[in-house]
């Protein structure tokens, strides 16, 4: 796979994976001489959201719901694949988990030639990117938030901390790896 970062509208490389999260939130050390203590009343529901981050632009796209299965990625190539009009190939760099091999997947991934998956190793989320970006997202959001009794609000401020990245960043691009002087990016930016 070649990043031609001259000519980056032509060819585009996207790091997709899968988060979950649910309602309650997500444990963690705190440094204030008061502890935030959320009740744990009710169903801890789980939500589900499905992205992909530009290798060069830093730019997200992302599908969310209750479930992301089959019907869900298959939409999701089809966003990309209107998300990047202008381009001549996508990278879709991917694990490969069962639901993205799965052969209604891989049918409905032909009706868009443009969009090449690359298989990552399988057990290695360290080669995902984007796996950074969920880690950023768990630490400002999920991380002992207040709003268990408001989920629309968890799911919300999730949207919320997605959609600063829409139009790319390179902050982001910094957090996860791809720019800078890593390996990865250096890789990225000399290909």
């Amino acid at each position: 796979m070649i990043i031609d970062t001259r000519q980056p509208k032509r060819v585009v490389a996207l790091f997709l994976d899968e988060f979950g999260y649910r309602r309650w939130p997500e444990v963690a050390p705190t440094w204030s001489l008061e502890t935030a203590v959320a009740q744990r009343a009710g169903n801890n529901q789980q939500w589900r959201t499905i992205g992909a981050l530009n290798a060069l632009t830093g730019q997200v796209s992302y599908l969310d719901g209750y479930i992301v299965g089959r019907q869900q990625v298959m939409q999701f190539y089809a966003q990309l694949d209107h998300a990047y009009p202008a381009a001549e190939l996508l990278y879709v760099i991917q694990d490969n988990w069962n639901i993205h091999t799965h052969p209604e997947v891989l049918t409905a991934l032909a009706r868009y030639p443009r969009i090449q998956p690359v298989w990552l190793p399988t057990y290695a989320p360290w080669l995902n990117p984007i796996e950074k970006l969920w880690r950023w997202l768990r630490q400002d959001v999920l991380k002992l938030h207040r709003w268990v009794e408001d989920w629309p609000q968890v799911k919300q401020r999730v949207r919320d901390f997605l959609a600063q990245f829409a139009q790319g960043s390179q902050e982001l691009l910094h957090y996860v790896g791809l720019a800078g002087e890593g390996k990865l990016a250096t890789v990225i930016n000399t290909s």
